[in-house]
Order: structure tokens, then C-alpha cells, then sequence
């Protein structure tokens, strides 16, 4: 685990960001613990995402208390953790920030064709296109008063993490 004491990062944004790509990343570099939130999604959400149908608000409690649960146990054992999870609304984010008072959200934004044609050319068991325009519509951005930050996926993958990590370490040493 990092000598540096992080808060637990949710990796925010609709669907075809990147979110698990700069998770990863970011917790490889952080040497802390990575979980894809789409891992978590029970089987139904799984085979309704599937079938290009929106969850809806109670899908998502069950799936946002799992993830909310998963941060709580990794920082009981210690370890600090980045969460991949969309996150669209704020009530979802104050339902994960309720097991994690401190968490940071990194909100991946960018335009909406090319979010598009980074899915198209993905492999994803159950997330197609056709979900984005639901996504982008159920997008609640950050509030001010909102521990986090916006970061554009026009970046590189690099770029971004350089960017977080920059982030992560001025708060942590401020």
C-alpha cells in the first residue's frame, strides 16, 4: 500500500470514458486498490444493460450500497481504494459518500460523439451505444461543494492520470 494516506476516488462518467482504464491506472500508480463498479452490478442490471434498457434509480441502490460497502471494507483492512462507477447523480454520489465522508470523485468528461466512437469501437459485454444518450441525459455534473474534479477524455489516458495524481498529491500535502 502508498506510504501517502489518499482518500477513496470514485472514477466517475457515463458510459465509454474510461473510467476503468484510468482506475486502474491510477490505482497502479498509487499503489492502492482498484475495483471496476460494473463488476459489482448485480446479474438483472447486467442483462437489462444488455438489452439496451436504462436502469432505473432502483436498480442502481442495490449496486450503489455494494460499491459504498466495498470502499467501507477496504478502508477497515486498511487499504485505501479507486472505485470505477458512473455515479450520474448526486443523490447516487451522496448515497457512496454516506460509507466515505472523505471521497474524492474524478468526473471524466468530453463530447458526446467521440465518448460515442469510443464505444463503438470497445468490447463490453452489456453496455451498447444506445445507452449513452440516456447516460448523458441522467448526468447530474459536480456541484461545487462536491469533493472532486472534472477532468476532458480528449486527453491521453497519461495525461489524464498525470493530471490526478498532480491533484491527489497537492491535497494531500496541503
Amino acid at each position: 500500500m502508498s506510504e501517502t494516506r489518499y482518500p477513496p476516488i470514485v472514477v466517475m462518467g457515463v458510459q465509454g470514458t474510461g473510467k476503468s482504464t484510468i482506475g486502474a491506472a491510477l490505482a497502479a500508480r498509487l499503489n492502492i486498490v482498484f475495483v471496476d463498479g460494473d463488476d459489482l452490478h448485480p446479474a438483472t442490471n447486467k442483462a437489462k444493460m444488455a438489452a439496451g434498457q436504462p436502469l432505473t434509480d432502483e436498480d442502481r441502490v442495490p449496486w450503489l450500497k455494494r460499491i459504498g460497502e466495498t470502499i467501507a471494507e477496504n478502508r477497515t483492512a486498511g487499504r485505501i481504494t479507486i472505485v470505477a462507477c458512473s455515479a450520474l447523480k448526486r443523490w447516487y454520489r451522496e448515497l457512496l459518500r454516506s460509507s466515505a465522508p472523505d471521497l474524492l470523485f474524478v468526473h471524466l468528461a468530453g463530447d458526446r460523439d467521440l465518448i460515442a466512437d469510443r464505444i463503438q469501437h470497445r468490447n463490453h459485454d452489456y453496455m451498447p451505444t444506445t445507452l449513452l444518450d440516456s447516460q448523458f441525459e441522467t448526468l447530474e455534473p459536480l456541484a461545487d461543494w462536491e469533493a472532486g474534479t472534472v477532468v476532458d477524455v480528449a486527453e491521453s489516458p497519461e495525461e489524464i492520470v498525470d493530471r490526478v495524481t498532480r491533484l491527489l498529491q497537492s491535497r494531500v500535502h496541503s
